[in-house]
Formats: C-alpha cells, structure tokens, sequence
C-alpha cells in the first residue's frame, strides 16, 4: 500500500505553510495537555534528542454520520497539499481508516519537530455508524448533531467537543458494541495518538529495538496485542505504542469514571529493497517503507481498550 514516488510538489491552495504547522502545533499542546503519560515520554524523547524529533503520523477518530467523518478532517488538510496515501478497512471493527501523505515542503538540514521539520501523515479513522445496531446509531445521533463536523479542526485545536458531553449510561451502552465509537463520542477529535518516527532520531532511539527495552525498563506499559513489536508482513514497518493512560472524567448525568485516554507510538520505517545499495548518507524517506499494515493497525488500536490486557 502507498505511494513509492518521490513526494508530490508543494501545493498549499487554501493559506500558508506557517498556518499549517500552527494548527498540528496547536493539536500537539491539547494532546500534551490531555495526556500526562505521553506528554512524559515526549519530554524524555526531546530532551534525549535535543529536541531533534520528527513525526511519522497524526491519528484522529471520527464518526461517519451528519458530515461529522473522515471528510471533516482530510477536506482541511488537503487543502494544504495533503493527498491520498491510502485506505483500510477492519470490517470486525466496523471501522474504516484514510491515510494522508503531506506536501513535500522545505526542510533544512537540521529541521526537525513541528516548526521545521518534515510534515507529519495524518491518519483519519471513522466508525460507520449505519453499521452499528439501530439503539448504538440512535445514541450517537442524539448527540452529533447535522453540519458541525465543520468545526472539526478547531475542536482538535481546543480539545473541546462539539457536541454535547454524553451520559455515563449512553457512552457504557454505546461501548458494549463499539468501544472506539464510545472513545470518539467523549474524547471528540482530540489526537487520539502521534507517531514518532524512530528512524529520524540521531542517537540509539533510531533502533524501535532500544524504545521498547528502554520503555521496558522505565515501567511503562505497553501494547502486547501481536507482540510489543508489531511488524508488517513484508518485515519494513516497525511499530511500538504505549497502552492508553486513564482520565477521570465527569460525565453530563453526574457519574464520575475512569476511561481510556490517548496514547504514543514509534514507527521505524525501513529502506525498501531496490534501494539497499544506496548510500546511508544520501537514504531518504521515500526510499523508505510507505503506508500502514492492516494487522498491525488492528493491534495498535487496542491500545485504548477498555479492559485491560492480560
């Protein structure tokens, strides 16, 4: 899956590549801000690389029904030069996910992070609702009401919901059929994960291999669905993500309880194999592993499972 050319020309058709990186900035604070697990291992990941990190990728969570889906997002990104990378399903999950690849803008040398570095992807996932069973649709519908998914980039902004905060006892129904429904009706589009990409570090972090036992050793834990390693099939995509912290969160009808919150993944990316021969200093990321790996992405999403693993 995925594009191997070289990245498409810049094409910013709606503003400027400043605006751009102001808005991820902006998501990445109210992600930070939200989640104090993963904003502790972002600082550890700065601050042993000198604050020289780059990401892989932006997920976001959406509901497919009122315009409120994968469209509310992507039509903002394309905007500024995004395209379609690619698309997978997960029927069980009643679940479909767009990836976009970003523009190809300017990087120096040295740029790195949001403000210089490489565009992160955005990874977009919408549960289809009209698939659920009619009492879930009739939950999500008295919440997610028509035309406010416009607001969807400003909401991931925010961390606000656009809607009205649900009830306990509907989010607890509404999680029996679909926990990722539940999760995405009370978190809204605040990022439900970033992706740091492993093999941009500069120092032993650029092994996904050193990340998991240094994660290990630190007491963090992490996703064991298909192995705490997860590799694709063809052995070129390496991932690692941490399991959701909890948050305690009031709910509209007064209850007061601990769900899962959002998460942090590595991605290693490697060369792909026409491109073995070319020299380590002039490898880039196109002669790198594209796209994502339906088995894998199955996995990293129970990292916001509501029960626990075992």
């Amino acid at each position: 899956m995925g594009s191997q050319d070289l990245p498409h020309a810049l094409s910013f058709k709606g503003g400027s590549e400043t605006f751009l990186r102001n808005v991820f900035e902006n998501i990445l604070k109210t992600y930070l801000r939200k989640n104090t697990m993963a904003k502790t291992i972002w600082e550890l990941v700065q601050s042993v690389d000198n604050e020289k990190i780059c990401y892989d990728h932006f997920t976001f969570r959406t509901l497919k029904v009122d315009g409120y889906g994968i469209d509310s997002l992507s039509n903002f990104f394309m905007d500024y030069g995004y395209k379609i990378g690619g698309g997978l399903d997960f029927s069980k999950k009643n679940l479909r996910v767009l990836w976009l690849s970003p523009p190809d803008v300017h990087v120096p040398e040295d740029g790195h992070g949001l403000g210089n570095g490489p565009l992160p992807r955005v990874v977009m996932a919408e549960v289809l609702v009209d698939e659920l069973s009619s009492e879930s649709q009739g939950i999500i519908r008295k919440y997610l009401k028509p035309e406010g998914g416009k607001q969807a980039v400003l909401s991931s902004t925010s961390g606000s919901l656009i809607w009205e905060k649900p009830t306990w006892a509907d989010f607890n129904q509404l999680a029996k059929e679909s926990e990722i429904a539940a999760w995405t009706l009370i978190h809204g589009y605040t990022l439900n994960h970033l992706a740091f990409s492993v093999q941009q570090f500069k120092h032993r972090f650029s092994d996904i291999k050193c990340v998991k036992e240094y994660l290990e050793e630190k007491g963090y834990k992490l996703n064991s669905d298909g192995g705490i390693l997860k590799v694709s099939e063809d052995g070129l995509l390496l991932q690692v993500s941490t399991i959701s912290e909890t948050l305690l969160v009031e709910f509209s009808d007064g209850v007061t309880e601990a769900i899962p919150a959002s998460y942090i993944e590595f991605t290693q990316r490697q060369i792909l194999p026409q491109f073995k021969d070319v020299p380590r200093d002039e490898i880039k990321e196109y002669h790198r592993r594209e796209g994502f790996e339906v088995d894998n992405a199955n996995n990293i999403m129970e990292s916001t499972r509501f029960t626990a693993q075992v």
